[in-house]
């Protein structure tokens, strides 16, 4: 039995037709996001977290994949019967590091999509709005009563 994990979240999630915003560029893109993390507070050091993002409107123009080099932090919050998790740190995309805050949505109600409430990546991106998910797809640890 693996140690338990006080505060994080695991995501294995596609948000397809979603307008995001490119830091320069004006307007908004639509595209395809995928979201892979397996984040701990407690092992931050090999914690992972990536951020795809698939253009479906210029195809291929604006295609990218964002990977978290350094997770600094991981919050976890209660609200309601949902759980909302924060995880901030720097990760690499075309060779550049930049700093990120991805907020994750794990929503009780089976009726409910989850939601992946933000994701930017400061100076170079943001999703421009919460994106949902399919029920399940983001798992949040430690805001389960005990």
């Amino acid at each position: 039995m693996g140690v338990l994990c006080p505060c994080g979240v695991r995501v294995n999630a596609v948000s397809q037709n979603n307008n995001v915003k490119f830091v320069g560029q004006m307007g908004t893109i639509r595209g395809d996001l995928i979201y892979l993390a397996n984040v701990c507070v407690t092992t931050l050091a090999t914690s992972t977290l990536s951020l795809t993002f698939v253009d479906t409107e210029t195809p291929g123009a604006n295609n990218f994949t964002f990977t978290a080099n350094a997770i600094t932090s991981v919050t976890c919050k209660q609200e309601g019967q949902n759980c909302v998790v924060t995880v901030d740190g720097t990760g690499i995309v075309n060779g550049q590091q930049f700093p990120f805050e991805a907020v994750f949505r794990d929503q009780v109600a089976t009726a409910a999509n989850d939601i992946v409430q933000s994701f930017v990546i400061t100076g170079f991106f943001d999703q421009n709005g919460a994106a949902p998910v399919p029920q399940g797809s983001i798992v949040a640890l430690g805001c389960q009563e005990m």
